[in-house]
């Protein structure tokens, strides 16, 4: 028979049952203990011991265990390890345990402290500064199916910006890569959920209660003031705020009024688009050679989120784009306002951060500090902004979002200390002045410690011991040592002084001189530190009080952080301010890669810049030319223009007209994706049937070297293909890039294509080339010339050379691979005539030959007949 398990471990695996999948953190003293297969995985994850504690089933309970002082770093590296975290707190002190324990009847000897989970720490709940990149919002996403649309509710917990949004099934990837959640949750019955999406009941997800607990939680009657919500978006919202009630145990974090976000305010891209052009993250995945690891200039973590937040959603309006691109071109047309406020900036707490740890019931004193050397900044870049003259719209409208705040600012100064702590429970963060009843405590306090110092030289007089010492401890308090050989003089009846241990080399004492002075210390500590936790609470509920005006003020200097930020990288980089444009355009002077140029400058060398010329009688270039010759960076250079016009940026370009884009595609390049079970030219394929299906004539499409992962027959035709779809179906603005030479055919019958090449030329025998982008066809590809840069050895080179030569002359005798394709009907023309035959072969696999008599199957044979001379006219 099982032994019985312990009561801490009958408490323990109770609390587990609730943790479910989460590591159950169990707090036990100053530790937080892990037991069975959670202090395996935290071991594994965190390098730490694993021990054994006692026995359960007759089997060693694995354990290990962490100091709470030091839990966040722990915590931060289970969070990164992808691992979420069941905080189980003591309800209870020791001696309340007791007590409740006598009162239950029960041994005083078998008493255990209560103890039950306060919090899940998940990556989408954090809110702890140490577990938070600055520069990186931290998302929770809620998805909800319904119907035909799909709901999407996104918050960030630190900061409580909360925004609703509604997409259709087959926009839900790209919104979801645009978002960058940390942690997504949906329905458990939702079929299409990835594997790494958090499944919570579907009662969870009713659009009524998510209506129900914003009106609850932003105390208002209707939500009509908010924004126009649909049903989708009420029921993400009711499943984000579920979880988050369920991860604070009923305790919900700060959140602001949703935003409503219109599903065509902004540039749509899928997943495959934002990889390709390495946004965010390059592609090993750091952040070291992205888009915005280049144009980050920013002074504040806050507006560093912001940014990312632009370059993840280019704007799809034309208004709010030219009021960006002003904001920051004030910025760039006065340097010494874009310096002065930078550096004001650069001092400025994170405080909708700190804000945010506040509302949630995780605030410190230090926090309440940044709260108010925060809003003092936000008062300095106001006057600054104030005394600025011609202000355009956006920047007026942030001064109007940075007042408001004298009185807070001027309480908070009063009561705080210079730097408060980050640990309220010692005190030492009021300021003196600010409570004179604190202030008395205090020097009361002080006091006693100056008699205790007396009392110490008084009885070393008395007792002629020079070695005797007053010491204090957490156990014993204050107490009297002296050395061993002089304990008999204090032992004695008359002497004055209490026994209370004898230790190896020394004894302890007690007098009741020191209980005294001891009694008043504690008592004056104790009672300052009530003090200093009630004017805690106060100031914290002040704070409160006022969160949606301080949001606001932290989002205004976010915005301004983000214009002087890209103003400063625009002087840096020589960029020009971009004409946006609301027509089918794309004029482009001296453009070049930002990163890429970035990189080159660093190696001294100088960018190649090219121009390009898109409209609607001239919208898709055929590039060509060797590898290596610039192609990629050509096409990802003027989609990257593009993203960062539409964002409200300057671009890398002499000059640029840029007509309003609505969808941002790009194919260039992929990798292998062996964990899904596709190839390179599977992935190719799935990412070009992307763009064919969703490309519109407003949309900005770059592809590069589309049908290289098959056979060469396959390859071409399918590119030559692909280009007649883009052409005369899409008649989007285009970029092609493409070795297949044969390709050129097409220009004969696309009135709206034009060939280009990179340029390049051999000299001596070796290429150079020249990464300039010209007109027509290129004349030959180069690949030997490359694969020999390449440092292919000389004999491959040469016997390659001889094939080619064969290959080549064959070509010549044959008419080569493009023979006979210039008489091909258009793409149109084609696509066309299958349809009308799949509508006949449709017809005749819907037959039901038996059951026909010999007249109606003539009757019907005479019908399909008419049907194909139809068609064949």
């Amino acid at each position: 028979m099982a032994d019985k398990p312990t009561p801490m471990m009958e408490q323990y695996l109770a609390l587990k049952r609730e943790a479910g999948d989460a590591l159950l953190f169990y707090r036990m003293g100053d530790f937080f203990e892990l037991f069975f297969e959670d202090a395996k995985v935290a071991a594994q994850v965190l390098d730490i011991a694993l021990t054994t504690r006692g026995e359960h089933e007759g089997e060693p309970v694995p354990m290990c265990g962490v100091p709470v002082h030091s839990a966040e770093g722990y915590l931060a590296r289970l969070i990164k390890g992808g691992c979420r975290v069941a905080i189980a707190e003591q309800t209870e002190t020791p001696d309340e345990a007791r007590e409740r324990t006598k009162r239950e009847g029960k041994p005083v000897s078998k008493a255990l402290v209560s103890r039950d989970i306060v919090r899940f720490v998940a990556a989408g709940t954090l809110t702890e500064e140490a577990l938070l990149e600055p520069r990186r919002a931290n998302l929770l996403v809620a998805v909800a199916p319904v119907r035909d649309g799909v709901g999407i509710a996104a918050c960030d917990i630190s900061t409580g910006r909360m925004e609703l949004e509604e997409c259709a099934p087959d926009r839900l990837d790209a919104a979801l890569a645009r978002l960058g959640a940390s942690e997504i949750v949906g329905p458990e019955d939702w079929d299409d959920a990835s594997s790494d999406v958090i499944a919570r009941p579907r009662h969870d997800f009713r659009s009524e209660d998510g209506e129900a607990r914003l009106k609850d939680i932003h105390g208002i009657a209707t939500l009509d003031g908010l924004g126009d919500f649909t049903r989708p978006m009420l029921a993400a919202a009711a499943g984000l705020i579920a979880y988050l009630d369920h991860a604070g145990r009923g305790k919900l974090p700060f959140l602001l009024p949703p935003v409503a976000r219109g599903s065509g305010a902004h540039l749509a891209m899928d997943a495959a688009t934002r990889t390709s052009l390495e946004i965010l993250a390059a592609q090993n995945g750091g952040r070291e050679g992205s888009l915005i690891a280049c144009i980050d200039r920013c002074a504040t973590g806050a507006g560093a989120r912001q940014l990312v937040e632009d370059l993840s959603a280019p704007l799809a309006d034309l208004g709010s784009i030219e009021e960006r691109l002003a904001s920051v071109h004030h910025f760039h047309a006065d340097p010494l306002l874009r310096a002065d406020l930078r550096g004001v900036l650069r001092q400025a707490p994170d405080i909708g951060r700190a804000l945010g740890r506040l509302v949630a019931g995780r605030g410190s004193p230090r926090d309440l500090g940044q709260i108010r050397d925060g809003l003092s900044a936000a008062r300095r870049v106001r006057e600054m902004l104030s005394a600025s003259v011609d202000l355009p719209p956006l920047l007026n409208r942030m001064i109007q979002a940075l007042g408001g705040h004298a009185a807070l600012v001027d309480h908070l100064a009063r009561a705080l200390v210079p730097s408060p702590p980050t640990e309220r429970s010692q005190g030492g963060f009021i300021a003196g002045g600010y409570d004179h009843a604190l202030d008395a405590l205090r020097e009361t306090s002080g006091n006693a410690r100056k008699a205790i110092a007396a009392l110490e030289a008084k009885y070393r007089d008395e007792t002629a011991t020079p070695s005797l010492k007053i010491k204090h401890n957490k156990v014993l308090g204050y107490f009297i040592e002296v050395p061993a050989k002089h304990g008999d003089k204090l032992m004695a009846q008359d002497s004055g002084f209490t026994h209370r241990q004898t230790m190896a080399g020394a004894v302890r004492f007690n007098s009741v001189g020191l209980h005294e002075e001891a009694t008043r210390i504690a008592q004056a500590g104790a009672h300052a530190i009530a003090a200093e936790e009630a004017h805690f609470e106060e100031l914290v509920g002040e704070v409160i009080a006022a969160r949606e005006a301080i949001a606001a003020t932290a989002a205004a200097l976010a915005r301004i952080d983000v214009s002087a930020g890209l103003a400063e990288r625009a002087v840096e980089g020589d960029w020009s301010r971009p004409q946006i444009l609301d027509e089918p355009c794309l004029e482009i002077t001296g453009g070049r890669h930002p990163v890429v140029e970035q990189a080159l400058a660093r190696a001294g060398e100088r960018f190649v810049t090219n121009d390009c010329a898109l409209d609607p009688d001239d919208r898709l270039w055929l590039i060509g030319g060797p590898n290596m010759g610039g192609k990629s960076t050509f096409l990802r250079q003027n989609a990257l223009i593009i993203l960062l016009a539409q964002a409200g940026s300057f671009v890398p370009a002499t000059s640029a007209r840029i007509g309003l884009a609505d969808r941002l595609f790009s194919r260039v390049g992929a990798s292998d994706n062996l964990a899904r079970g596709r190839s390179t030219f599977m992935v190719e394929m799935v990412e070009t049937a992307a763009i064919l299906s969703q490309a519109t004539e407003r949309s900005f499409v770059i592809l590069d070297e589309v049908g290289r992962g098959t056979s060469t027959y396959d390859g071409m035709a399918l590119a030559w293909a692909v280009v007649e779809a883009v052409h005369e179906q899409l008649k989007c603005r285009c970029l092609f890039a493409t070795h297949y030479h044969e390709l050129s055919r097409l220009a004969e019958t696309c009135d709206a294509l034009s060939l280009h090449h990179v340029r390049a030329r051999e000299w001596k025998g070796d290429l150079v080339l020249l990464h300039e982008l010209a007109k027509g066809a290129a004349d030959r590809s180069y690949g030997l010339s490359v694969a020999k840069l390449a440092g292919i050895p000389p004999p491959v080179i040469k016997r390659a050379k001889a094939v080619l030569d064969k290959l080549e002359k064959s070509r010549a005798e044959t008419g080569g691979l493009a023979a006979g394709l210039g008489d091909l009907p258009l793409f149109a023309v084609t696509a066309e005539a299958e349809e009308k035959g799949d509508a006949l072969r449709e017809a005749i696999i819907a037959l039901d030959v038996d059951s026909l008599s010999p007249r109606e199957a003539l009757d019907e044979l005479y019908r399909l007949k008419a049907e194909a001379a139809k068609s064949g006219s």
